[in-house]
């Protein structure tokens, strides 16, 4: 590519990774000043703290991979620091689709009206086990994503990059089919909690409805705050949903751009599309967020009434 697209492509990679960076951030301010206030942390404030730092760092490992990828390409290819990319993004990846999951099941336990059992004893039990649950999210994604660090060897970048060669030997072959099954292993885990956010959105349309029915037989309005809850966190795991499938096609073009021609600008592109995801959702959550939309609406008439006042 040239060098005035390779400006452009940065730029706009730079802007997706600012935009993220200072809403996962203000996230991660706010609890913190909040807990710092209180001396408390709410399991809500836990969750997203978490998700927030994760994002953080998943943002900050794509745009170094691509900054890599652009201006020092050999790198990307020979350099054993690539393999440590290659963990981290594996890493911060699966680990901020967990604890997005976990901000899915916890509005389900909290919100949802289920009278069976087995629910209401996770419902009680759901703030005593958030710490126990995050922890052991950060232990399975640092599990699965060692196998990463195997098979993205030296020799298989020596092989991407001698793939369009018909001298190919069959060490390079072994070494594409070992990523390509560890490619398929890491997209196919990542099923996983997609299927369970899935899961917690239908039950909770389920617990909208049979509550919005409840409250046509009691003649009771609508706008009631068990109405709006329900609401709000269907709109938190929606959103979550339809980005996390963009961010997961642009995972596997960007993963699977060793089987592709042109990979380099494969990579690129799919990077481009993955920071949306971790970007954007962070505003979504601030706005979904009483606490977090109240000090968002502080911070913007601040910012506006010092900005007015220097112009005029």
């Amino acid at each position: 590519m040239s060098y005035k697209v390779n400006t452009i492509l940065m730029l706009v990679a730079g802007g997706e990774f600012l935009v993220g960076v200072i809403g996962n951030a203000f996230i991660g301010l706010v609890n913190f000043m909040d807990w710092k206030k209180k001396k408390k942390f709410a399991s809500i404030d836990v969750i997203l703290t978490s998700l927030a730092t994760s994002r953080i760092c998943l943002l900050c490992t794509i745009l170094f991979d691509y900054f890599v990828l652009v201006l020092y390409s050999d790198v990307s290819y020979y350099g054993k620091e690539m393999r440590i990319i290659d963990f981290f993004w594996t890493l911060t990846n699966h680990l901020s689709v967990w604890f997005a999951t976990c901000l899915s099941i916890f509005y389900f336990f909290k919100i949802a009206n289920f009278f069976h059992p087995l629910f209401l004893w996770m419902k009680w039990r759901i703030d005593k086990v958030i710490l126990r649950t995050l922890l052991g999210c950060l232990i399975f994604s640092a599990f699965i994503s060692l196998p990463i660090t195997v098979n993205l060897n030296e020799d298989f970048r020596y092989c991407v990059k001698a793939k369009w060669k018909t001298n190919l030997t069959l060490k390079c072959r072994v070494n594409k089919t070992g990523y390509f099954f560890t490619n398929v292993y890491l997209n196919l885990i990542m099923l996983f909690p997609l299927s369970v956010s899935l899961l917690s959105f239908l039950l909770l349309i389920l617990s909208l409805w049979r509550h919005k029915r409840k409250m046509q037989l009691n003649a009771t309005g609508h706008r009631d705050p068990s109405t709006e809850a329900h609401v709000g966190a269907m709109k938190a795991v929606i959103s979550f949903l339809l980005l996390f499938v963009v961010y997961c096609l642009a995972f596997l073009i960007a993963t699977s751009s060793y089987f592709m021609p042109d990979s380099e600008l494969a990579v690129i592109f799919g990077e481009l599309i993955a920071l949306i995801y971790p970007s954007s959702h962070s505003f979504i959550l601030i706005e979904g967020n009483n606490k977090l939309r109240r000090a968002s609406r502080r911070v913007f008439w601040k910012v506006k009434y010092i900005l007015k006042g220097r112009l005029f």
